[in-house]
């Protein structure tokens, strides 16, 4: 495993720097028009560094297409420094801390302590920085910039984009022994001859850890007996729902990671983000997810033409050249869970005709051979399925189906309810002839005919419901086959594949399918593994996106996808209708006592607490059942 840097604190993260260490990282910040990327590290000299780049998903540039956001790196020797009798501070970081803002605690050669803390404006288009500058002996301090500076121009759609530092540092103050001074530094861009008024950089960040509160703390409070499993609960809510952007189409969830904003795709939001906002009660959250699902709606026609592959440019346009990448089916799964976990009647209504739409997409491109076709999956062709049917997009249809089924029942409509089960059944049927396979003695999927390689993605059909492999597929994923220090390889190891790419998305699918199939005691140890690894160690404090391709980028899908871990997986929460839901307190087994407190489900508000084998359930905040875990799943509503 790689070297620990990091220990948890109180619920953050801390990296006390040792003598000789030199490590670079970099972690990401949002706000509704603003992402913040803060790469910070120590230098193999000791020295501190820090680079700032700054993205404003709503300013567009040209072409205005999936990665045309406006961004800004503000190189270092272009910002306010300060300086001691005239000289620049040498800064050597003792401590960085991560509690939803970066804080680097530095000493220097000049005998001063500094301290910077980073932040995006929660709902304002800048990127703060604090600095504390706090005396050892009588000093004087100047600033190394004018108060206003023009960085830089760029051009856009919307016209002439001009990025702009500012800072509130006094041209020269002497600090004696004990001492303080703190100033801000702001960067943002205005359009045109536009001059934004400068907010109060305290209220900013007030505002900033109210939003990582209301995101850490406000809904889907996870406790068990290991404190790194809880604290990437924490973060991981966090990084799924600051990623939200106000835009021309409403405020709209995207990736990030450099790369993806103010844009949506099937995989991301409508099927990763979207069900767990459904059970945070966050009102932005819940706005973002349902702008994702009604975004898609126009472009169901009855003609069946494909969903495009993503929708981007503030919603003004959209992307299709990786052709059907079963984003039918991925809507089809991800709206019908949405719904029922949302257990809001008037929004179910709104889209089940949408659900409708993609449930008959899936079967207009159903095989001969009863599986769905699409040209490839969410992995656009990167590995091979050649045109051919693949596990992915019928597991998710069959998944699907099963949760249109509930959900149609919950509105009435017991025709399409019988449909959509017996369109499951022959589903499951024909996923089991054409997909099952004996594969390096393991009784397991292959991932499409003629490839006979084991995939990351076999965990599929098991985190459905589909138990008749999992014994071995679950094998299978665990084998040096396929499991890796970093997580589950996208494609075994072989003459046809030498790419040693990892997805986070397929492990954290691979580890909440454990789970779901009632076998915790094989995926625990693995987890928290994981969650050290990802929470402490070279790259943190949250689950990566491709691993070599995507540079382990912090998209905000897989975050939610962690999260789910925890609630469909651990606690096993299923929805059984708009007011009902079941879950399975055996599975909390080996986690010491558990609870998820502020569960925002089927309308209401629920905590579970599991301590042994015992079990008790509350709505707000009132105790309703209690028992003795037994093996069966427990009905609320």
């Amino acid at each position: 495993m790689s070297e620990k840097l990091w220990d948890i604190e109180n619920g953050h993260i801390t990296w006390t720097v040792r003598d000789g260490q030199s490590h670079f990282d970099d972690i990401e910040m949002s706000g509704l028009y603003t992402d913040f990327i803060v790469k910070y590290g120590v230098r193999e000299n000791g020295e501190l560094f820090l680079s700032r780049h700054c993205f404003f998903p709503t300013l567009r540039t040209i072409p205005n297409n999936t990665h045309a956001t406006y961004d800004v790196l503000f190189e270092e020797d272009s910002l306010p420094r300060p300086l001691a009798c005239g000289k620049s501070l040498s800064e050597k970081p003792r401590k960085f801390t991560f509690d939803g803002t970066l804080t680097v605690e530095c000493d220097t050669a000049q005998g001063l302590k500094t301290t910077h803390r980073l932040f995006p404006s929660r709902d304002l288009g800048f990127c703060i920085e604090t600095v504390t500058v706090t005396a050892k002996h009588t000093t004087c301090i100047t600033v190394s910039q004018p108060k206003d500076t023009v960085y830089s121009y760029g051009r856009g759609t919307k016209g002439v984009y001009v990025a702009k530092v500012h800072h509130n540092c006094p041209e020269e103050v002497t600090l004696r022994e004990g001492e303080s001074l703190q100033y801000a530094i702001w960067l943002y861009c205005d359009v045109g001859l536009s001059d934004s008024e400068i907010p109060d950089h305290e209220r900013e960040l007030e505002k900033r850890l109210e939003r990582t509160a209301e995101l850490c703390d406000g809904s889907l409070v996870f406790k068990s007996s290991y404190p790194e499993l809880d604290t990437m609960v924490r973060f991981s809510k966090l990084r799924a729902g600051e990623s939200i952007f106000e835009t021309l189409s409403g405020k709209f969830h995207s990736p990030g990671g450099y790369s993806y904003y103010a844009a949506i795709w099937c995989n991301d939001q409508i099927e990763y983000s979207g069900p767990h906002f459904a059970m945070t009660g966050d009102p932005t959250a819940i706005e973002a997810a349902s702008n994702a699902y009604r975004a898609y709606m126009p472009f169901m026609g009855e003609n069946y033409y494909r969903l495009p592959s993503s929708i981007i440019a503030e919603g003004l346009d959209i992307w299709e050249g990786a052709g059907d990448r079963g984003d039918g089916a991925m809507y089809l799964y991800g709206a019908s869970l949405f719904c029922l976990l949302l257990g809001d009647e008037k929004v179910a209504r709104e889209l089940y005709p949408a659900i409708k739409w993609c449930a008959e997409y899936c079967e207009r491109n159903k095989t001969e051979e009863g599986v769905i076709y699409s040209h490839s999956d969410e992995l656009e062709g990167r590995f091979p399925t050649d045109n051919r049917a693949n596990l992915s997009t019928s597991s998710l249809c069959y998944g699907g189906l099963r949760l249109a089924s509930r959900l149609a029942l919950s509105l009435e409509d017991p025709a399409t309810a019988k449909l959509y089960t017996s369109r499951a059944d022959e589903l499951e049927a024909a996923i089991e002839d054409y997909f099952g396979a004996s594969l390096r003695g393991f009784d397991t999927y292959r991932y499409s005919k003629g490839f006979d390689t084991l995939r990351a993605w076999i965990c599929l059909p098991l985190c459905m419901g589909i138990k008749g492999r999992a014994e071995g597929t679950l094998s299978a994923m665990l084998s040096d086959y396929l499991w890796t220090e970093e997580g589950m390889l996208t494609c075994e190891i072989s003459e046809e594949n030498q790419s040693h790419t990892i997805w986070d998305r397929s492990t954290l699918y691979g580890m909440k399918c454990a789970f779901i199939m009632g076998m915790a005691d094989k995926m625990k140890e693995p987890l928290l593994r994981y969650c050290r690894k990802r929470l402490l160690c070279d790259r943190v404090p949250y689950a990566v996106e491709a691993y070599p391709e995507g540079g382990k980028r912090h998209l905000s899908g897989e975050s939610a996808l962690f999260v789910r871990i925890i609630t469909e997986g651990i606690f096993g929460i299923v929805p059984e209708g708009l007011t009902s839901f079941s879950f399975d307190p055996g599975n909390c087994e080996g986690f010491g006592d558990v609870s998820l407190s502020k569960i925002h489900i089927c309308g209401s508000v629920f905590d579970i607490f599991v301590r042994g084998k015992s079990w008790e359930v509350y709505k707000e905040g009132q105790l309703i059942r209690s028992g003795i875990a037994d093996g069966s799943r427990v009905v609320i509503g």
